[in-house]
C-alpha cells in the first residue's frame, strides 16, 4: 500500500462493509480491512489491488490491538469503521445470556480496543465511526443481542467524543434501521417461527413500521460514512446519525 491516509474497516466481509470499503477507496483513502479470516477477504483485496490491505483480527481479544497497530504502521489513520455484526440469539425471553454479552464484547469490546490500536496515528479531522442500529434505540423483543449491544455503542461513542476531542478526533454513531440483508433475514425467519407466520409476512411489517416502508439498504450506510470524512462533520460529534427510514417514534 501506498503513504497515503488509511481508513480501518472492522466487519469489512459484511454486507454493511464492502460497500463502505468501495466508499472509502472512492474517497482516495487506502483501506486496512479487518475481518476474523483472512480468507474471507480475499475478494474484496482483489477488487482493490494496491488500494486495500486484509487484516485478519478478532476484535474480542486485547491481542488484536497489537495486529492493528502493526498494520497501519506509520500512517496516518484517518478513519476507523466498525461494523461487525452480533449473531442473532432469539428473544429477550430466551435469549442465553452468553450471547448477550458476547455481543457486546464484540460491538462495544470491539470498539474499544481498535480505538486504543489507532488513535495513536490519528490527527485532527480523523473520525471514530461505529455502526450501531435502530434496535438500541427502539429496542424489540425479538432482537436481544442487537438491541442490548447497541444500546451500549451509543454511550460508549459518546464518551469518546468527550476524551479524544481537544485532539480534534470526532466519534459519532451510525443508526440504520433494518437492512434487507442475510442476517436480517435470519432474524425475520427467528420471529416467523414464533409467531406461526411467513419470512416475507415478517419483512413486509418491518417495512411497515417505517414512514416510506422502506429497509435501509448498505449503500445509505456507506453514503453516510463517506459524508463523515468531510471537516463540517466535526460539529456531530458524540451524536447519532440516523438511518432508520423513518421508524423512529422517540424525541429527539
Amino acid at each position: 500500500m501506498s503513504d497515503r491516509e488509511v481508513a480501518v474497516v472492522v466487519g469489512a466481509s459484511g454486507a454493511f462493509g464492502t460497500v463502505i470499503v468501495d466508499r472509502l477507496v472512492a474517497a482516495e483513502l487506502d483501506v486496512i480491512a479487518v475481518a476474523r479470516t483472512e480468507a474471507a477477504l480475499g475478494d474484496l483485496a482483489a477488487t482493490h489491488p494496491g488500494r486495500v490491505e486484509a487484516c485478519a483480527a478478532d476484535l474480542t481479544d486485547d491481542a488484536a490491538q497489537a495486529v492493528l497497530a502493526e498494520a497501519v504502521g506509520e500512517r496516518t489513520v484517518r478513519m476507523v469503521v466498525h461494523g461487525p455484526g452480533v449473531a442473532v440469539a432469539g428473544g429477550i425471553a430466551d435469549a442465553p445470556v452468553e450471547a448477550l454479552i458476547d455481543a457486546v464484547d464484540i460491538k462495544v469490546g470491539g470498539l474499544v480496543r481498535l480505538v486504543r490500536a489507532t488513535v495513536d496515528r490519528m490527527v485532527e479531522h480523523s473520525r471514530i465511526v461505529a455502526i450501531a442500529g435502530h434496535y438500541g434505540l427502539e429496542p424489540s423483543p425479538y432482537a436481544a443481542s442487537a438491541g442490548i449491544a447497541n444500546a451500549a455503542v451509543f454511550s460508549a461513542v459518546r464518551q469518546l467524543s468527550m476524551v479524544y476531542g481537544e485532539r480534534g478526533i470526532t466519534a459519532h454513531t451510525l443508526a440504520p434501521g433494518p437492512a434487507d440483508t442475510e442476517r436480517l433475514r435470519r432474524v425475520a425467519a427467528d420471529r416467523a417461527e414464533r409467531e406461526g407466520i411467513t419470512v416475507d409476512e415478517v419483512l413486509d411489517d418491518m417495512r411497515a413500521e417505517s414512514s416510506i416502508r422502506a429497509l435501509s439498504t448498505p449503500e445509505q450506510v456507506a453514503w453516510a460514512v463517506a459524508m463523515l470524512l468531510a471537516p463540517e462533520a466535526s460539529a456531530m460529534t458524540g451524536s447519532t446519525v440516523m438511518l432508520e427510514s423513518g421508524r423512529r417514534k422517540g424525541l429527539p
